[in-house]
């Protein structure tokens, strides 16, 4: 009778253990589960920087200074080399930032709801906003580029904090002008370099000039470990916004970077990115967050546009501000271990306003049902749970002239640029290039004969687009 109560009290000491035992596996796999939908993640978006610059796309070495850190990303996770991006700056940033075409955001203040100028309205949702909305912190260190003004701050798009430059990394050369006259109109003043934190104004600190210009890039990175240091052992995931000002004219290399290579300036500057990297790499692995952390490193657009510029775009033609592949095309490496698989490498057509749905998918966010997302959600593609990207095309602007379109290797151009400067050539014939044929886009008629059939998906990409834009009311203001 004795052993038998014994039996049973062991019995249900054992089965409450296991079931203790069991609540606490279950709990661990849903912490663990929450962990894989909320990662971490660090954007890095370089500025004006060309596809053929690091050492994977075919540059390192080739370019002055190889990128070993930078180069690891793509090692340990997925690279593409059909990323494409909007023609300049301040629509490329508006399009990362909305998962919208920048043509559709009113990015200059009082203007029409439609059309690229300068920022984009609060009423926008940013990628800042949806992951603030689903529990993220948020910092932005570095340059902003969507607006000054009240309301079009970074800490009013969302960010909790910031620390950079609102404008354009040109302006470091103002101060040092002898042709500068301070005070000739209301929006030439010397550009600073500012910090506000969600609900307080701005603040302003030292001047942006040339010799500030040189060491910016380095407090980015300081400001973005503290940041990283101070939130990882938070309860809540955070998202570190890095656009860095380099390689942006003018290209000035840290003085710790300067004549490292003896290469130039480009290449210190580049040798300079890619221990930045290697510090923020070093320290995701050192808190123990490399596993629950995705890390993106991109670009704006290619290489500055102008003829004598240092950037280099690989195989492709031109640069920034132009409608052919050396502007359209930019590095974008992901890393995220145990999701996103590693050493791949893929030619499918990606755009960056397909970040914006694809990092909501990851975190288990929802998107706007209030307005266009021209973004579609690329998270099985990047997963490697697909071998084709959820989009096979994409429209071309400069500016608020629509150019053309791509769709798969097939390339649409209703204008063309004059090969001396900006000057738009309205096509009394569009040109049609096959990009894997013709990568550089010299000839468009090569073999295009045998391929008319390519005009259907092609003109109907460009239809479907301004049906879009003709229903879409544009952006409110403010």
């Amino acid at each position: 009778m004795h052993m038998l109560v014994f039996l049973k009290k062991s019995l249900c000491k054992i089965i409450g253990s296991t079931f203790f035992i069991g609540i606490i596996l279950f709990n661990h796999s849903v912490a663990a589960d929450n962990d894989i939908k909320r990662p971490n993640i660090i954007l890095v978006l370089m500025d004006n920087f060309g596809y053929g610059e690091i050492g994977v796309y075919g540059g390192g070495v080739l370019r002055g200074a190889p990128t070993p850190n930078i180069d690891s990303i793509a090692h340990e996770g997925f690279q593409l080399t059909n990323y494409n991006v909007e023609a300049e700056c301040t629509p490329s940033r508006s399009a990362l930032m909305t998962g919208r075409y920048g043509i559709r955001t009113r990015q200059r203040p009082d203007g029409p709801p439609r059309g690229v100028w300068y920022g984009i309205t609060k009423w926008e949702i940013t990628l800042a906003e949806m992951l603030s909305e689903h529990g993220y912190t948020t910092g932005i260190f570095g340059k902003w580029h969507l607006g000054d003004t009240e309301g079009r701050y970074p800490t009013d798009q969302g960010f909790d904090e910031w620390n950079g430059i609102p404008r354009s990394s040109d302006r470091a050369f103002w101060p040092d002008s002898n042709s500068f006259t301070p005070g000739s109109h209301p929006d030439a003043v010397f550009t600073h370099v500012m910090s506000s934190f969600k609900g307080e104004q701005p603040k302003e600190h030292e001047v942006f000039d040339r010799a500030k210009r040189a060491t910016i890039d380095r407090d980015i990175t300081d400001h973005a470990i503290d940041f990283i240091k101070r939130k990882a052992s938070g309860d809540q995931p955070f998202f570190a916004y890095l656009p860095y000002t380099q390689t942006h004219e003018p290209v000035d290399p840290h003085p710790d970077f300067f004549g490292s290579t003896g290469n130039g300036s480009f290449a210190d500057v580049l040798a300079q990115t890619d221990a930045y990297v290697g510090e923020l790499l070093a320290i995701i692995d050192e808190l123990g967050l490399k596993e629950v952390t995705i890390f993106i490193f991109t670009s704006d657009n290619g290489r500055e546009g102008v003829p004598r510029s240092f950037g280099f775009t690989g195989p492709w033609r031109a640069g920034m501000f132009s409608p052919y592949e050396g502007s359209l095309r930019v590095p974008f490496l992901i890393r995220w271990p145990g999701q996103i698989p590693k050493k791949k490498v893929s030619n499918e057509i990606f755009h960056q306003i397909d970040l914006f749905p694809t990092i909501a998918s990851f975190v288990g966010a929802d998107i706007p049902d209030d307005r266009i997302i021209d973004g579609v959600d690329q998270s099985n593609f990047l997963k490697g749970e697909t071998e084709k990207s959820s989009r096979d095309s994409m429209v071309i602007y400069i500016g608020n002239e629509l150019f053309g379109a791509k769709w798969r290797n097939w390339k649409l151009l209703l204008k063309e640029l004059d090969d001396d400067g900006y000057g738009i050539k309205n096509m009394a014939y569009p040109s049609v290039y096959n990009l894997i044929v013709d990568p550089k886009e010299e000839v468009p008629e090569l073999n295009y004969l045998n391929d008319t059939w390519v005009d259907f998906p092609l003109y109907q990409v460009v239809e479907d687009h301004e049906e879009s834009i003709a229903l879409d009311s544009g952006s409110p203001d403010p």
